[in-house]
């Protein structure tokens, strides 16, 4: 029996260390993990970045994981191509679900006074935000948050508040925790739940979320 390609989609600023942790079967499964791409300028289409990450896949039919905006982004390239399926984790579906605070910096344009220079320079304002008893937290931001390219990070955060996808797309599998601090679960519908887990649930609670990937994968 051949193996299924499972491509990994890591969240905004994150490179694919996130998915250390999810553990799926290696006779199954064979993994590829996409990194982001440099956005050609900051007025590129998400719909033209996304068929440019599609050059990025190298087998027919494959399944598709996101996580964030990743999860966005799999589901913008599923537009492009042939996909066995997509699951989203910690992620939505529709602008919809996206959080009233989005919906406002969108229509205000304040977003584009986030100081992204809080992310590039991330070992530098740490210590100005982040107290000692959560030093381990901060280890693990630096480790994962690896993708620090102003370009990128402007052109990721006006492409997450501004997604315009009015309608879910059909058989999306959406996996969501209860605590979600970006995605509040009150605006996400039709999703399978992961009690407790907040927006790194991936790093955090990637034994449960392996568990429903492999589950959606199988049924």
């Amino acid at each position: 029996m051949s193996k299924k390609h499972i491509y990994f989609m890591p969240g905004l600023a994150a490179g694919p260390e996130i998915f250390e942790n999810i553990k799926l079967s290696e006779e199954l499964y064979e993994f590829h993990y996409l990194e982001w791409l440099k956005p050609l300028a900051l007025e590129e289409t998400i719909a033209n970045y996304a068929m440019r990450m599609c050059n990025e896949i190298k087998h027919n039919n494959p399944i598709l994981v996101g996580v964030s905006f990743g999860g966005i982004m799999v589901q913008e390239m599923s537009k492009f191509m042939d996909v066995q399926k997509v699951i989203i984790i910690s992620s939505v579906k529709s602008q919809n679900e996206l959080p009233k605070r989005f919906k406002i910096a969108a229509k205000s344009k304040i977003y584009k006074l986030f100081p992204t220079r809080i992310i590039t320079n991330f070992e530098n304002y740490a210590k100005y935000f982040v107290g000692k008893t959560l030093e381990r937290k901060t280890k693990l931001y630096k480790k994962y948050l690896s993708v620090r390219g102003k370009k990128y990070l402007k052109w990721s955060i006006h492409n997450t508040i501004n997604w315009n996808q009015e309608i879910a797309l059909d058989n999306i599998i959406h996996i969501h925790g209860t605590k979600d601090e970006i995605f509040p679960i009150k605006n996400i519908k039709n999703y399978l739940r992961i009690e407790n887990g907040n927006h790194s649930m991936i790093i955090f609670k990637a034994k449960e979320i392996s568990k429903l990937i492999h589950e959606s994968l199988t049924c």
